[in-house]
């Protein structure tokens, strides 16, 4: 069933969406298969155990379990993407995550690729409450360029929970926003710009995404080429790990071929990134 006009509606104006239980059946099989992702690449971050102390992160993730990779043809993904961002959207990437402890209030590219809707399709794996690491969002903070949404980007964008303490006497933990508490195979959809944090979880809550993007107009080949070339920061020097590409069926690739024509920069720049930088980003 595609979304409904309010549910469009309603992302347009508050920038997310919750679907509780929408994954609850799979749940199990979901979370078997994201820890032998982990397992198969160390057990955490960049081929190390996970150590309890920072958050680990894998990019790409889906595209390393067959399982996984068929979730961009589950027609739940499907009617989201294709609601929010048009039926040819693109597949951007994926990512695993094992965190830990609080997430300062940030957005996931505020000001990048201007004019494209890009979203996070978040599917949680353990339960989550209000004091133990849940997302939190506030709505409307993705409306680029509107007043309301431009002031609180200024306030809390790049310096995390402090600058809420020094521009509005609160901590992070009290800045006025949803509390979106979730159980094992719920799915919560959010638009990239919109401003969330977690507080108050423990060393390794299991959560992995699948980040969707409205496909680039052809002249607007060097946005979607720098939309690209973030990925760098994550040392995999591929958009998508080959498991996805090889398994893909027509109405796949029609998500994964435009980024796949216009990544062959994407090596050299992973290449410069490694020299620079101690280890591959963890968000």
């Amino acid at each position: 069933m595609p979304l409904t006009k309010q549910e469009k509606c309603f992302f347009d104006v508050f920038g997310y969406l919750s679907f509780p239980g929408l994954f609850a059946g799979e749940a199990e099989a979901l979370t078997q298969a994201f820890e032998a992702v982990w397992t198969a690449h160390g057990g955490g971050h960049n081929q190390r155990p996970h150590d309890h102390q920072q958050n680990s992160a894998l990019l790409p993730f889906i595209d390393h379990h067959p399982y996984l990779c068929a979730l961009l043809d589950d027609e739940r993904v499907e009617r989201i993407g294709a609601g929010l961002l048009g039926e040819d959207f693109n597949y951007m990437s994926s990512d695993g995550n094992y965190f830990v402890g609080d997430t300062v209030w940030h957005s996931d590219g505020y000001q990048r690729a201007p004019g494209y809707r890009s979203i996070k399709l978040a599917l949680y794996l353990d339960p989550l409450g209000h004091d133990s690491g849940c997302l939190r969002v506030v709505p409307g903070s993705h409306r680029i360029g509107e007043a309301y949404a431009e002031e609180v980007h200024e306030t809390i964008a790049t310096s995390g929970s402090n600058r809420t303490e020094e521009n509005w006497g609160i901590p992070g933990t009290d800045v006025p926003a949803v509390v979106l508490e979730v159980q094992p195979g719920d799915l919560i959809a959010f638009n990239h710009r919109i401003k969330h944090a977690s507080f108050g979880g423990g060393t390794s809550r299991r959560m992995f995404t699948i980040n969707l993007q409205q496909r680039f107009r052809d002249e607007d080949e060097e946005l979607l080429r720098e939309c690209v070339a973030s990925l760098a920061g994550f040392w995999y020097d591929r958009v998508y790990a080959p498991l996805m590409v090889e398994s893909a069926g027509p109405e796949r690739m029609r998500h994964l071929e435009q980024r796949l024509a216009y990544a062959d920069h994407l090596p050299d720049l992973v290449a410069k990134a490694r020299q620079k930088m101690s280890e591959p980003n963890r968000f």
